[in-house]
């Protein structure tokens, strides 16, 4: 079984993964878990208060298919957990490394966008980060798939989750007509202020 573990911080961005997870778990049987520093609850944007099902300490990328970094407040802050050893031991074993928004920005801190094609919030995004792969970074509103790492700004959880899902394998005709339905309302957007 497909198992996908999304780390979370005080501050998350609860929309960011919330597709992702909802469909993983929902409509494919995927197995689904949080994880969050020294395995304590922590509090969305939005007010969603989550305890995790473990510590990010005790994550064990041998019984993961992707890690996802969600984004939040909390990722360029000092106080940000240390997560190098974990992405890059996920990475080093072939697991699909995802981040979206801040979880971006958490990533190249890493030093695992270095050398990459990749997206975030806009050019010079990450820039603070101190990393050195921002030849590679791709200015697009949609997520960014290379080396089996997904990227994506804020604005795309949709590409974000379906990006993701293909990336473990377990995308299909249903997911991409999924996704199809939510790009509709865009499309109906920019033909109404046309008329």
């Amino acid at each position: 079984m497909t198992r996908i573990v999304t780390i979370l911080t005080e501050g998350f961005a609860d929309w960011e993964t919330t597709l992702l997870n909802a469909v993983a778990k929902g409509f494919y049987g995927a197995e689904t878990a949080y994880v969050a520093p020294g395995g304590k609850p922590v509090t969305s944007m939005g007010g969603m208060r989550v305890t995790p099902d473990m510590a990010l300490e005790d994550v064990d990328v041998q019984k993961l298919d992707a890690l996802i970094v969600c984004g939040g407040s909390n990722w360029k802050q000092p106080s940000a957990p240390a997560i190098t050893a974990v992405v890059h031991a996920a990475h080093d074993a072939g697991k699909i490394v995802g981040g979206i928004c801040d979880g971006t920005f958490a990533l190249a801190r890493t030093g695992l966008l270095d050398t990459v094609a990749h997206t975030s919030n806009g050019v010079g995004y990450l820039d603070e980060s101190g990393y050195r792969g921002k030849a590679l970074y791709r200015d697009v509103p949609t997520a960014v798939v290379a080396g089996r790492i997904v990227t994506a700004p804020a604005t795309a959880p949709v590409s974000f989750a379906e990006k993701v899902l293909e990336a473990v394998g377990i995308a299909d005709d249903q997911l991409h007509y999924y996704v199809g339905l939510h790009a509709r309302q865009y499309a109906g957007q920019a033909d109404a202020k046309a008329a």
